[in-house]
């Protein structure tokens, strides 16, 4: 009656083995590290440069356990130290050596740390949790926005708008520059300027002074202060809810962006392990433009010739030297979304979506420039880099690609980065570190305290109160530990002082459902059942009210999740995960030990499962 088939029991001890295996390496600890990515899109991080790595740290006296080249997704290498002395010399040693421009580096070099965890377990993808900035640290930048930047981003958007209603207005101009932070329309004749006036009256932002300049009128539109405020203001949020959704991507839990002061942002990483990958998505700007190539300079002829005045010279990227216009197409604002993909040669690409507005202005721009060269620029921390130079071989409308970007890492950064939205204005890390942990010690220690001595109060209550049922229940509640850790390690999940919280209260949650199956055995006991049939019927009939009552609990874990933000988000985690790993362990796994105990004995006589109150009667 109660017997497992074998496959049953072959399910559960590779679970727990799995468990086991996931779980371990959290007691293996971690080692100081350096790690060396590219800091720019077209230099590779190959095995040449983990290579010369080694050389520098060699020829520095720095030995180092092991220098890697990680071909994942950061492409990097990574040294492993025995201490943190000689971590950070290793640093300054590596900064100097690899890059020969410190303002405009090469290479980024970070701090990080490895796990010790021995490499077959790394090949299995079986990796430690991280810790929270309670518990462990984490990444903690302080970024300073471009506000200039910003402002002179509005003041072109003003610039190319005015151009653009006087054209669709038909009011003629005889020219328009911008001089400083304004900009001036020149006129032949009063009535076209009043005309003009007419035209951009719905530009509510800008404040128009009428003025002369030599034989031409003038009228001369300038941002008023409440806009210039707003604008800045604007700016910040926007690059705040853009780091967001980026940190979001990178799967970081718990994360803090905050503006600090009037153009600053605390960004704070809780756990981040690989803090060169996060420097590399969240510090790059990513602001994409999109410039057309003044083809009244000659191709091979950029570094000699002179540069028109509305035009720049590109000397960092794919086919430079280039001269590209100043007048910008497209920028990132248009951007709804963007996709790593191949083009007709199979080889990466991104694919971009334009809302209809950026649709509208790529349609307008490439109609009448058939044949001619466009280009696309990134501008990483203020620094330009074309990513690409290409003819334009029809109309394009709201979706395009970007191809040449070399290999499929690149475009799915790339598309990470434009999906994640454009940057309103260029970022600058002007202080980053690590972040030691506050009290992370005693924390973790408390922590740990709480959940063992929770475990041993209820595994001494289960025992004296149902005996050996007790016992199958402790080794239950005891597995559903390890599978929940196991899955925290396998999601590589932050574990925060809340996420401990919810292990504690997991436990307690858990052993509900065993409690459940062990009184309703002891009701068919008194009811007359046979110890067999009570085991069979206890499991059975108490499954219908442990479904009902986890299910309404997890309604309300989903809610947290869905709902809650920061530290709620990181308990409603664990909490939901806990109430999926308690019903299995407590039904099918404590069933399963119990079938194995009891399920041979096809004559059992007695249930050791504390005292069963029969009237006129005690029995064991």
């Amino acid at each position: 009656m109660n017997r497992y088939p074998v496959w049953k029991y072959i399910v559960i001890a590779v679970v727990v083995l799995l468990g086991a295996l996931y779980t371990a390496p959290n007691y293996f600890g971690e080692s100081p590290a350096l790690q060396i990515t590219s800091g720019k899109s077209t230099v590779k991080v190959d095995s040449a440069v983990a290579a010369r790595v080694a050389e520098v740290l060699k020829a520095q006296n720095l030995p180092a356990s092991e220098v890697t080249l990680d071909e994942g997704a950061s492409h990097s290498v990574r040294a492993r130290f025995t201490d943190t002395d000689i971590q950070f010399k290793a640093k300054l040693a590596l900064e100097r050596g690899l890059n020969t421009d410190p303002n405009d580096p090469t290479y980024i070099v970070t701090n990080n740390l490895l796990a010790n965890t021995p490499q077959w377990m790394q090949k299995v993808r079986a990796l430690p949790m991280y810790l929270g900035l309670d518990l462990r640290g984490g990444v903690h930048f302080l970024m300073q926005v471009d506000t200039k930047a910003a402002l002179n981003k509005r003041i072109q958007g003003f610039q190319a708008a005015i151009r653009s209603q006087l054209r669709d207005t038909n009011v003629r101009h005889a020219g328009i520059e911008r001089v400083g932070d304004a900009i001036v329309v020149k006129f032949r004749d009063d009535a076209t300027r009043q005309a003009a006036r007419k035209a951009l009256a719905d530009m509510a932002e800008l404040t128009f002074v009428d003025g002369t300049s030599g034989a031409d009128l003038t009228l001369t539109a300038s941002m008023s202060p409440a806009a210039l405020k707003a604008a800045l203001d604007n700016g910040v949020k926007q690059n705040i809810a853009t780091l967001s959704k980026r940190v979001n991507e990178l799967g970081v839990t718990e994360p803090i962006i905050q503006q600090q002061g009037l153009d600053r942002i605390v960004v704070q990483l809780p756990g981040v392990q690989d803090v060169a990958r996060a420097k590399s998505i969240i510090g790059r700007t990513a602001t994409l433009e999109v410039r057309l190539v003044d083809e009244t300079v000659p191709r091979g002829t950029e570094m000699s010739a002179s540069i028109p005045f509305n035009s720049e010279l590109f000397t960092v990227g794919k086919n430079v030297p280039v001269v590209l216009s100043k007048d910008v197409i497209l920028s990132g604002d248009y951007i709804s979304s963007a996709t790593a993909s191949f083009d007709e040669n199979q080889q990466p690409a991104v694919s971009i979506d334009l809302n209809g507005d950026g649709g509208r202005k790529m349609r307008e721009a490439t109609r009448n420039n058939v044949g001619k060269l466009m280009a696309i620029v990134l501008f990483e921390k203020g620094k330009p880099e074309v990513l690409s130079v290409a003819t334009i071989q029809d109309e394009l409308g709201s979706r395009f690609r970007i191809t040449g970007m070399g290999n499929i890492e690149n475009s799915t950064e790339l598309a990470l980065l434009l999906r994640s939205g454009a940057l309103y204005a260029p970022m600058a890390v002007i202080e980053e570190r690590l972040v030691g942990p506050q009290l992370g010690a005693e924390n973790i220690a408390k922590g740990f305290n709480a959940t063992l001595y929770g475990f041993a109060a209820i595994a001494v209550f289960m025992i004296a109160y149902y005996m050996l049922f007790g016992v199958f229940s402790v080794v239950a509640l005891a597995v559903n530990v390890l599978l929940l850790v196991a899955i925290l390690s396998m999601m590589q999940a932050t574990l925060t002082l809340p996420g401990i919280a919810a292990i504690a209260l997991a436990l307690g949650m858990a052993i509900d459902a065993n409690v459940l199956i062990n009184e309703r055995v002891r009701e068919e006991l008194r009811a007359g059942a046979s110890p067999q049939a009570a085991i069979a019927a206890g499991f059975e009939r108490a499954w219908a009210t442990i479904l009902d009552s986890n299910v309404t609990t997890l309604i309300v874990g989903l809610a947290l999740l869905i709902f809650g933000s920061g530290p709620i988000r990181g308990f409603a985690v664990v909490h939901c995960l806990g109430i999926l790993t308690s019903m299995f362990s407590a039904v099918f796994v404590s069933r399963g030990v119990v079938n194995l105990w009891y399920g041979r004995k096809k004559k059992l006589q007695s249930l050791s499962i504390g005292t069963v109150w029969v009237p006129g009667q005690a029995t064991k």
